[in-house]
């Protein structure tokens, strides 16, 4: 009996983590390059995970990466030169945005 209610416990378990797993985003940060509200795309380069004082957003990169966002939730508009974080889901090539966060905007790093 008691095996029984474990495994029922750790299969329920299992099913309430599954859809979270299944609809999770990818996420890219790097400094915007251009935004044309017109055609709803957004360029970046990519920035790489190495933070340090010298670079606290990450080294950039050779990836330059467009998005469509034309229905992302974006916070404050980008501008060139502005970092960004993007949460995003992929289609083959295309990358659809579902958030834009301008995080040259933000203050995290005081916290």
């Amino acid at each position: 009996m008691k095996r029984i209610s474990s495994f029922l416990l750790m299969t329920a378990f299992l099913l309430a983590c599954w859809p979270v797993s299944v609809f999770a985003a990818e996420v890219s940060q790097g400094k915007c390059l251009e935004y044309d509200q017109g055609k709803n795309e957004l360029t970046i380069q990519e920035y790489n995970t190495e933070f340090s004082k010298e670079a606290p957003y990450g080294k950039p990169t050779i990836a330059v990466s467009k998005f469509d966002v034309s229905d992302a939730k974006i916070g404050e508009p980008p501008k060139p030169g502005d970092i960004l974080r993007i949460a995003y889901k992929a289609n083959g090539k295309a990358k659809k945005a579902l958030k834009v966060m301008n995080v040259s905007m933000q203050n995290l790093r005081k916290k």
